[in-house]
């Protein structure tokens, strides 16, 4: 009897101190319809995590800071535009993209779409997300509104995650599709740009997943590029309508042309530019085609 409640007290023991981390404080969590929601502070930042995996980190110093490196290369679409006035995002979590396009761009509106009313909530609560007139959210699925919307953006920046155990961190198959891109290319302007985070690397984890997505939006977009973070295993695929190729030289240049006419102020644009890659994956030839009738994402994840 002792040696039985001794080891469940070991197991109740083991478990609040992984749960109660020192320096650790969670400062809300509930569970939604589609996630068990986290926040927590830790050395200075906060985080937002879904079922375990982290969605944002922000500097509580400086909101500015502490986030992850991907969410700069959707700024990206600056490289073929100077002129970006509308953008559609879909995927809030907690507003690094937003805040961000709010500083640095006041003269952008930005819609993004949201499907978890909750996340809305936390991302406005915790996040310092504010919906101005240049900054409006929307609680739907960004499929469902592109479908019913007559508006055209000079960008959409794709960062919308769902949680799928075992996989944790899945695409939704929704909006991997050739279908799906083919609706967000007509609702883009004439030189509009498409952004999308994948997390998977070019060669090694889910490399598979990503030579599909390659190559389901090279059946729409003439031209597909990708930006590999240097911090993390994401990918940011740029889709643009321009079927002249850059190289890596053409968009130093252009890059530096954006930084110096001041078209864009963020501090490491130029750094990020340089991990412009302009050719496919090795795999993607034969890869799989995603559409509405077939998309094995979780079998591509695995």
């Amino acid at each position: 009897m002792v040696a039985r409640w001794l080891a469940g007290l070991a197991v109740l023991l083991c478990g609040w101190s992984a749960w109660a981390q020192p320096g650790k404080q969670v400062i809300f969590e509930r569970i939604s319809q589609y996630h068990h929601i986290q926040v927590y502070d830790e050395e200075g930042v906060r985080t937002l995590s879904f079922n375990g995996s982290w969605e944002t980190k922000m500097s509580l110093a400086n909101p500015l800071t502490g986030h992850f490196e991907y969410t700069e290369y959707f700024q990206m679409p600056f490289l073929w535009n100077p002129n970006i006035k509308q953008v559609l995002m879909a995927g809030l979590g907690g507003g690094s993209t937003q805040r961000a396009y709010q500083h640095y761009f006041t003269n952008v509106m930005v819609d993004t779409v949201e499907i978890d009313p909750v996340v809305v909530e936390v991302a406005e609560k915790y996040f310092h997300v504010t919906e101005t007139a240049n900054s409006r959210i929307h609680t739907n699925d960004a499929r469902m509104f592109l479908n019913n919307s007559t508006n055209h953006y000079d960008v959409i920046l794709m960062d919308a995650y769902s949680t799928t155990p075992p996989y944790g961190s899945s695409l939704p198959p929704n909006l991997t599709t050739r279908e799906f891109f083919k609706l967000a290319n007509a609702h883009l302007t004439t030189n509009g740009v498409l952004g999308y985070n994948v997390i998977g690397q070019i060669n090694g984890s889910r490399e598979n997943l990503v030579a599909a997505l390659y190559r389901t939006m090279k059946e729409v977009f003439p031209q597909v590029y990708l930006f590999p973070a240097q911090e993390s295993q994401n990918i940011v695929f740029m889709g643009t309508k321009d079927p002249n190729p850059m190289t890596w030289s053409d968009v130093q240049l252009t890059g530096n042309a954006r930084v110096r006419d001041h078209v864009v102020t963020l501090p490491t644009f130029s750094a990020r530019a340089r991990q412009f890659v302009n050719r496919p994956p090795s795999t993607a030839t034969n890869a799989t085609i995603l559409t509405d009738d077939y998309c094995p994402i979780e079998r591509l994840m695995d």
